[in-house]
């Protein structure tokens, strides 16, 4: 037995040592993008039209913003690797050393310039309306034209703080990406949302039923010559990088730019199948990759609520302890408590979005360690699961009757053997629809990694979504397997506790010591 528990022991040393990674690779570039913004970045299955590899994935990034990064690392003798995130994930992870450049469309704002470097532009851009064909608005040419409007754009981009010279417009929530705003803008939640004109460029090859309304051409309306500018970030501490990639951006001319952006546009995967049915089509060009998050999600979910369940157990076994008789285990005591209490209130009263922001980009910037992303997600949710399981055991176990305590005092038994022989497995029997409860949560909780990178069901069908501007189909696709797993898992708990609800050995136990 102490033979295989060295070796499980090893097994997890090494485990943790192959996650952790100090500094990248010398002959890396790590680019981080959404890899879901065409024609500037996509995801596809493939490395066609020379794709390059999406780091921890079996996926490929291509579009504009790759064809740049390749002539970047190819110049510094490097190989381009996409570290693919969300948006609001683009600036911590490059502040945190999790990235090289952030090469993903975004303009050098004033704030943004505040955290981060940016380099000369690599692309200006024209900014635009993006509406339906037979909206009343499709005609616009002055900013009165757009009054009672419904307008929005991407959270966190300056292409939102430019609906506030809009006078008349009803200004709506900042969504999360552009997949979000084109399903708004199809299903009529909103007229039109604020964008570059290469995004009007790239939807209209997928749907000839949307127009552009020029903002740059509207009087009243002004936008700085830098807003309009789309340049590459690159940390404040690597000046040296920033240094060496404008040499290289003064060698690409705008000829060869332009170039590279047609050449954007007319490699986006082709996702229209006429002769299929939208949802066999959907499955048969991403299936594969929806699969890999459906894996990803049932690996965090179950692994961190197993975890989850122990550290839970633990803590509230301790919380439970009877006071000891002498002060110094008394004060012991009590301190643990209050530190336990601590973590349970500080880890069920914040987001788990932003737990794992903090601890996934915090350890890089505090302490320079660039955890594996599955093993910070894991982390994360194992002691989110623990908070909530603990405070469920603790009261199973103060569910359990007090004869029983007593009647196993009366023999003499101990704490821990009270615990172990009687108290916690009625404990846990009690609770098990808390915990099939947490699993559930934990499956659908995973979406919510995506702010650290990690490709589970929810940020695959986003992507997806995203691809093939099929929204309907794609989430709906996404909710059935959501609902096939949580209807199995509750099947599989109901089992188990069927089963345990059967014999009640420990009951029979209690019910002897309470006789005798």
């Amino acid at each position: 037995m102490k033979s295989k528990a060295k070796i499980i022991f090893a097994a997890l040393i090494t485990f943790l040592c192959l996650t952790v990674q100090t500094v990248h690779a010398s002959g890396t570039l790590k680019i981080g993008m959404e890899a879901g913004y065409p024609p500037y970045n996509w995801t596809q299955t493939t490395s066609a039209n020379g794709a390059v590899p999406i780091d921890g994935t079996n996926e490929y990034a291509n579009g504009y913003d790759v064809k740049i990064a390749k002539i970047i690392g190819k110049k510094l003798h490097k190989k381009v690797v996409v570290e693919k995130t969300v948006w609001d994930g683009l600036l911590p992870s490059l502040t945190s050393g999790k990235i090289d450049l952030i090469i993903a469309g975004m303009s050098p704002t004033p704030d943004r310039k505040k955290v981060i470097n940016f380099s000369n532009p690599y692309r200006t851009t024209t900014f635009v309306i993006i509406t339906n064909k037979n909206s009343k608005y499709a005609n616009a040419t002055s900013i009165s034209d757009l009054k009672g409007a419904k307008l929005t754009a991407q959270q966190g981009t300056l292409h939102y703080d430019l609906i506030n010279q809009l006078k008349g417009v009803k200004k709506q929530a900042a969504m999360r990406d552009f997949p979000a705003m084109r399903q708004s803008l199809n299903s009529g939640t909103i007229d039109g949302y604020v964008a570059e004109d290469i995004e009007y460029n790239s939807y209209k090859r997928v749907n000839p039923n949307i127009a552009e309304v020029n903002l740059s051409k509207m009087p009243g309306f002004k936008v700085d010559a830098a807003d309009a500018e789309t340049s590459i970030g690159v940390s404040k501490k690597n000046t040296k990088l920033l240094q060496q990639v404008n040499a290289i951006l003064a060698t690409i001319p705008n000829k060869k730019r332009d170039q590279l952006m047609k050449e954007a546009i007319a490699e986006q995967p082709d996702t229209t199948n006429k002769q299929e049915n939208t949802f066999v089509s959907i499955w048969k060009q991403y299936g594969g990759m929806i699969l890999q998050g459906v894996a990803m999600t049932l690996f965090i979910s179950l692994i961190g609520t197993i975890i989850g369940f122990l550290i839970g157990s633990v803590v509230g076994i301790i919380r439970t302890i009877p006071m000891p008789k002498s002060r110094g285990k008394n004060i012991f005591l009590k301190v643990i408590n209050a530190l336990l209490a601590i973590y349970i209130e500080v880890f069920r009263g914040t987001p788990m979005m932003v737990q794992a922001a903090v601890f996934y980009y915090g350890i890089a910037q505090l302490w320079h360690i660039n955890l594996n992303r599955t093993l910070a997600a894991l982390i994360i949710v194992s002691i989110n699961t623990g908070a909530y399981l603990a405070e469920v055991i603790r009261g199973g176990i103060n569910a359990t009757p007090k004869g029983q305590f007593e009647a196993a005092s009366a023999l003499g038994m101990t704490h821990s053997q009270k615990m172990r022989n009687i108290i916690l497995p009625q404990a846990i029997k009690n609770s098990l629809p808390s915990i099939t409860n947490e699993f559930i949560v934990n499956i659908k909780d995973t979406s919510v990694l995506s702010i650290i990178s990690v490709s589970e069901l929810f940020f695959v069908g986003t992507t997806v979504a995203g691809q093939t501007f099929e929204f309907f189909p794609t989430y709906a696709i996404i909710s059935v397997i959501y609902l096939i797993l949580t209807f199995t898992i509750t099947r599989i708990f109901s089992l188990i506790e069927k089963k345990l609800h059967g014999p009640k050995n420990y009951n029979l136990m209690a019910n002897q010591i309470q006789t005798n």
